[in-house]
């Protein structure tokens, strides 16, 4: 494994942010969710996918609090623009947890 250094990981901007909306994603071929998710005044609402439709329920998502990169260049994703990264655990099998806090926090906190 590369590693990085510090002034590396000081690039990374990874935030508290919570899941507003939730959607199946129609339009891409592996089973995935649309998101939107708050950061806080500092950064607003983004929008991304997330392929976890094994693990969670669409209808679940909204109010959970996650962890996500948010200055990764837009990406487009079939008819979508993803505006930030959603940090999670990706098991052998391909299912993944997604990162969050034990306590509510306040929206936009930077993780570092």
């Amino acid at each position: 494994m590369e590693q990085i250094t510090w002034n590396d990981f000081a690039k990374i901007d990874i935030r508290i942010g919570t899941i507003i909306s939730a959607e199946v994603f129609e339009e891409v071929k592996n089973p995935a969710f649309k998101l939107q998710i708050d950061f806080g005044a500092e950064i607003g609402i983004l929008k991304t996918s997330a392929q976890i439709t094994d693990r969670y329920d669409v209808s679940a998502l909204p109010g959970k609090q996650i962890v996500a990169v948010v200055n990764f260049p837009k990406k487009q994703i079939a008819n979508m623009m993803s505006e930030c990264l959603v940090l999670g655990a990706v098991e052998k099998d391909g299912k993944v947890t997604l990162l969050s806090a034990d306590d509510k926090l306040e929206n936009g906190l930077k993780i570092g």
